[in-house]
């Protein structure tokens, strides 16, 4: 390995001065990602996750003509940067992957069959990987190789993540290598996290959240420090978009949902304050929690999956007073602002592991009031109720190795699908080429 010496931002975030001597570059670390590896990286929703380490293979396939020839299980909480997961994607890089993806390259592998893509609610992946269900096949049950962005590293080594927390401490905890990329573009996120680690029945806990802004961990992931292979230090930020403005439909739906509160609080059914707020990604979402920053609610409370740029707003309208999630996703001028005024925000704010921050027992005890907005389109849904009979749509007739659809499921979603193939099994049979199979079920998912 290439001896090189710690730029002094480097030296600042590393407390564990044995780490310094594991300084290395990309190039360094390309035989630990051997064809057929199973991979995990940090990240959610397209925050905190891995870039030096993905792009320079990414670099090293394409430059080499290795697509199809190097490719991986990628594993990771949710999405990560396009930059990263959707170019491995168009290189044929990535066999399998689970639970969640976005990115137009990805979608396409899996609905063409190069990539096995299996969903899972995001609160029961971690867990499950943890219990060993996706790497069985494995001879310790772990990921070979795991890839994690830290904003510091602490004196005993453990990991201060970034803008995300996700599944990344189940996945160093199943990880037989860690590499670690420390982003010193960013500040240190020191004391922002509230980290819990996931044991197996009967050792398993309850999580005793009993308040939006309770603390029931650490702040920083623990790990075995023998499994370090590798520090690499990182230098430019999460490459998320601007947001679009809301528009008229967005706003009056805003207002709609803003009425219907003040209604219920009138009648006696919230309190005054409402109940923990969640918000889903996108325009509507972003109008709402921005027409609360002008309504008149006030001591409000957040426990959400992700944090978006108006959630600065109702900060600063004084109405919003703790706010949970495991993941900041701002804009490129809403990270500046957040960073600009780190000291309003840092101790209003809690970045949990995904398995807490999406816990139905924890957001049904808590009353949350879930906001969100359907996404999908009607030549999708078409498309799913072919591939729940075990077979690709039959406009893709070579997609035989689907394990799943392309969608984020929920149990909800599941129950009305339930519902579905329950009513039109049998008016299919005639039409339906699928229905004349027997239903396939991914073994890595169950």
């Amino acid at each position: 390995m290439t001896s090189l010496v710690a730029s002094a931002a480097l030296k600042g975030r590393i407390q564990r001065a044995s780490f310094l001597k594991k300084l290395c570059r990309p190039e360094d670390l390309v035989h630990h990602f051997p064809n057929g590896a199973s991979i995990g990286w940090s990240g959610f929703t397209g925050v905190g996750y891995p870039k030096k380490m993905p792009t320079f293979l990414a670099d090293h396939v394409e430059k080499n003509n290795l697509q199809g020839k190097l490719r991986y299980d990628l594993f990771v909480g949710a999405s990560s940067g396009a930059e990263t997961e959707d170019r491995w994607a168009g290189l044929d890089m990535i066999a399998r992957r689970s639970p969640h993806q976005v990115g137009k390259s990805i979608a396409k592998g899996i609905n063409s069959g190069k990539i096995d893509f299996f969903d899972k609610h995001l609160s029961m992946f971690p867990v499950d990987l943890v219990y060993g269900f996706y790497t069985k096949d494995k001879p310790k049950s772990n990921i070979d190789v795991v890839v994690v962005e830290a904003s510091a590293i602490k004196e005993d080594g453990s990991i201060v993540p970034g803008a995300s927390v996700g599944a990344t401490p189940e996945l160093v905890q199943m990880a037989d290598k860690i590499i670690i990329e420390v982003n010193t573009s960013i500040p240190s996120f020191e004391g922002l996290h509230d980290i819990t680690m996931t044991d197996v029945p009967p050792r398993r806990k309850p999580y005793l959240v009993m308040q939006v802004e309770d603390r029931i961990g650490t702040t920083s992931i623990p790990i075995d420090t023998e499994k370090v292979i590798g520090i690499i230090e990182s230098d430019y930020q999460d490459q998320t978009a601007p947001n679009a403005p809301a528009d008229e439909g967005s706003q009056q739906i805003a207002n709609h949902l803003i009425e219907f509160f003040e209604h219920e609080v009138k009648h006696g059914r919230m309190p005054k304050s409402l109940l923990p707020l969640q918000s889903g990604i996108g325009n509507i979402a972003n109008a709402v929690i921005g027409g609360l920053s002008e309504s008149n609610f006030y001591n409000l409370k957040v426990w959400t999956e992700v944090i978006q740029d108006t959630f600065l707003d109702l900060f600063d309208s004084g109405r919003l007073d703790f706010a949970t999630a495991t993941s900041v996703r701002f804009s490129p001028d809403g990270f500046k602002r957040f960073y600009d005024n780190w000291e309003n925000y840092y101790d209003k704010l809690l970045l949990r592991a995904q398995q807490v921050s999406n816990s139905p027992e924890i957001i049904r005890r808590l009353g949350v009031i879930g906001m969100n907005t359907p996404r999908r389109g009607r030549h999708l849904r078409a498309r799913q109720q072919h591939v729940r009979h075990g077979q690709p749509h039959a406009e893709r007739p070579g997609a035989a190795r689907r394990t799943s659809c392309a969608r984020p499921s929920t149990a909800s979603c599941t129950r009305r699908r339930r519902g579905r193939r329950r009513r039109t099994r049998s008016a299919s049979a005639a039409s339906c080429p699928c229905a004349r199979t027997s239903t396939r079920r991914s073994t890595t998912s169950t």
